[in-house]
């Protein structure tokens, strides 16, 4: 599982996997992804305080994934992923895993030139290659319009915070 697809244009960025020293990188283009929806800046501190400590057991054991891509040595932009643990499923009738796809970011400087479609290109091979046929994400409203460009259809999910 360690082939990049040569088919998807990256804009002359050079494309790698993730590993475990990217974890800051992570933990600042989430926060800035949440910032950006409209997230309140002290209830995102607190989160990534919470997530620091999740994704640093789950980059190196590969529970989490993704592909970072690089301009120079400078990180530009990221995608996370995970393969998650799903029953059998009317879309998935015989598998017991599904992709997810998370923390997708472009740095502003690098945005409008197609990179989040590559890295969802890139992500859509990788589940592939894993053997997964249905993903899932959670999307901006930035990113909508994204991925409904690839295909990607919203589904009847339903959420509710309840209070501890």
């Amino acid at each position: 599982m360690n082939e990049i697809p040569g088919d998807i244009d990256f804009s002359g960025l050079a494309v790698r996997r993730l590993m475990a020293d990217d974890l800051e990188l992570v933990c600042r283009h989430r926060e800035a992804m949440f910032l950006e929806a409209g997230g309140e800046p002290a209830a995102l501190e607190v989160m990534t305080e919470h997530f620091r400590p999740w994704l640093r057991l789950r980059l190196p054991d590969g529970r989490y994934y993704g592909f970072a891509l690089l301009d120079g040595q400078q990180p530009v932009a990221a995608i996370g992923l995970m393969s998650i643990d799903w029953p059998p499923h009317p879309s998935h009738p015989t598998q017991d895993q599904r992709g997810y796809v998370l923390n997708v970011y472009v740095e502003p400087a690098y945005r409008r030139r197609g990179l989040a479609s590559a890295l969802m290109k890139l992500a859509e091979a990788e589940f592939i290659q894993r053997g997964l046929s249905f993903a899932v994400l959670h999307a901006t409203e930035v990113g909508k319009p994204v991925y409904a460009g690839l295909g990607w259809a919203a589904t009847a999910e339903m959420a509710k915070v309840l209070i501890l």
